[in-house]
């Protein structure tokens, strides 16, 4: 087996750069339960020994402290509630206090609602955060406003608010999406150059298609999108697009938008077929995921796994671009064994010459 030339971050900046790495670039995504079964298996001490037993290359996230008004008992700085739902094998933290469902005009929200600002964190810890990491990516700020929005209103309401009353829905995102910006510009200030990666996130599919239609993710999320990628761009960082499900149809949008790397590709999802996502988009962006979520990790058998290790790297790394990754969060219902053959597979098998 060949030996590592590159670090980390050397890795990961090689495949954002469309250059060949030494070998295909790993990270991790799961739940804390999945994560303490993992280090368990391994017999390990902690989520950072796994990492390198297995040779991840996991971006060091940095992220300021909250220092503003305490929020009431029981929520968070936006006013909502959540109540922490068991599943069998872990939890969720789901929300089930909408403080915006009330209102019903933008009025009224100007009125009696607080929103945060960017003041109330310190971003003076930051650079610390940052110290002893120069080898790995740094990860940092961005936005996924319209999920903040579903907690404001509730789903239901949120999903008719683009129909019913947009002009809450663009007042509401406008405030959402400035936090953001404000926030993330002030990390890229706190440690000039060293941010790698921000977040510009929306769930915008299904498994078979859109949530919405192309009229209204052109009209509510793109342009404010496009002015955090932008910002994300102006800092010399790249923006990492995650986006569950069916996406292909709003995909080349995507990309004029400003993306540079697509998570999670869910290939079982309708469209999202890998030859053709590779094909059509392998030379204008990069591939993050693609290790399925939803059957393979949980339920497949360790030679599934392996199987579609290989595919990947064969397909979505052919010539580099592709760093491989669960689809989303390992769950604690599948077997570590699977977890860890992912892994190791990817070590012996993602090398370049």
């Amino acid at each position: 087996m060949p030996g590592e030339s590159m670090t980390p971050r050397e890795r990961w900046l090689a495949v954002l750069e469309g250059r060949t790495p030494d070998r295909v670039p790993m990270d991790y995504w799961a739940t804390a339960e999945a994560t303490r079964k993992l280090i368990d298996y391994l017999g390990v001490p902690d989520a950072a020994a796994a990492f390198e037993r297995l040779h991840i290359d996991h971006p060091v996230g940095v992220a300021p402290d909250y220092v503003g008004p305490p929020p009431e008992t029981g929520a968070d700085i936006f006013g909502c509630r959540h109540k922490v739902v068991h599943y069998g094998t872990g939890t969720y933290s789901e929300c089930i206090y909408h403080p915006l469902a009330q209102y019903e005009t933008v009025a009224e929200i100007e009125r009696d609602y607080r929103w945060p600002q960017a003041d109330w964190w310190d971003f003076s810890g930051i650079p610390r955060q940052a110290e002893g990491h120069e080898e790995e990516p740094i990860r940092g700020g961005g936005s996924e406003p319209f999920l903040q929005y579903v907690k404001l209103r509730g789903t239901e309401q949120a999903y008719m608010d683009l129909i019913d009353k947009p002009d809450m829905v663009h007042h509401c995102l406008d405030k959402l999406f400035d936090l953001r910006y404000d926030y993330t510009l002030r990390i890229y200030e706190a440690i000039p150059g060293q941010v790698m990666i921000s977040y510009v996130a929306e769930d915008l599919g299904s498994q078979e298609g859109l949530l919405f239609s192309r009229e209204v993710i052109h009209e509510f999320l793109l342009p404010r999108m496009k002015r955090m990628m932008d910002l994300v761009h102006s800092a010399g960082a790249y923006v990492f697009h995650h986006s569950d499900g069916a996406i292909r149809a709003i995909l080349p949008d995507m990309i004029d938008t400003g993306i540079d790397v697509l998570n999670p590709i869910q290939w079982r999802c309708a469209g999202m077929d890998r030859e053709r996502l590779k094909a059509d988009f392998g030379d204008r962006i990069a591939f993050h995921g693609a290790m399925d979520n939803q059957y393979t990790l949980p339920f497949g058998s360790i030679d599934e796994v392996r199987q579609e290790v290989v595919d990947n790297i064969e397909i979505l790394g052919a010539g580099g671009g592709y760093i491989l990754a669960p689809c989303h969060n390992i769950q604690p219902v599948g077997p570590p064994e699977n977890v860890v053959a992912m892994y190791e597979t990817a070590y012996e098998r993602g090398w370049y010459e």
